[in-house]
């Protein structure tokens, strides 16, 4: 599975080239690649889950690093995808990495609310230094609200700050971060 991950990675990171051959001068950008920084926490139940995660309740706040791409379908409508991978800072979790699709729509100027669906990988700093990680099905949404469309006077923005909140399995965790995405 790491092998995937790693490979997607890889591939993302020659999506900026693509997203630059097809800006032709005059014409919408329909690939936008962007990075960002993001805070938060995760709470997972103190029940047991299909993901096998042990029944204690484990939390832990953490710092998180994003990386995707968005395609602009038409209209308002934007699919894309992205990868994630977050530190642990207190609690619990040591590091958790992931990758999901998404859809959204955007809105005012140049904001985005969006939903999203993936797989994510969890290990935790509270099971010791070798142990396994504990992986499953994420989902979740948010919005990316542009400061063109709170009350500045451009038209567009490259900065977006970005709510949202995502659970893991079939609901047994709850993830609010919020932090910074940037495109380019």
């Amino acid at each position: 599975m790491k092998t995937l991950v790693f490979t997607a990675a890889a591939a993302a990171c020659l999506l900026p080239a693509a997203a630059f051959a097809q800006d032709d001068a005059g014409s919408t950008k329909r690939l936008e690649p962007y990075v960002g920084v993001m805070a938060g926490v995760h709470n997972y139940d103190s029940e047991t889950s299909k993901e096998g995660i042990p029944p204690v309740g484990y939390k832990g706040r953490m710092v998180e690093g994003v990386a995707g791409v968005n395609y602009n379908v038409a209209g308002p409508v934007v699919v894309g995808v992205e990868g994630t991978a977050s530190k642990g800072v207190s609690g619990d979790i040591d590091w958790e990495y992931g990758a999901a699709g998404r859809v959204g729509v955007k809105a005012g100027k140049d904001s985005l609310i969006f939903t999203k669906v993936g797989y994510q990988w969890t290990n935790f700093d509270a099971l010791g230094k070798d142990s396994r990680d504990y992986h499953g099905m994420t989902y979740g949404a948010g919005v990316e609200l542009s400061p063109a469309d709170m009350g500045g006077s451009a038209q567009s923005s490259s900065v977006r700050l970005r709510v949202q909140a995502d659970t893991t399995g079939n609901f047994h965790s709850i993830r609010p971060m919020a932090g910074v995405v940037a495109k380019f």
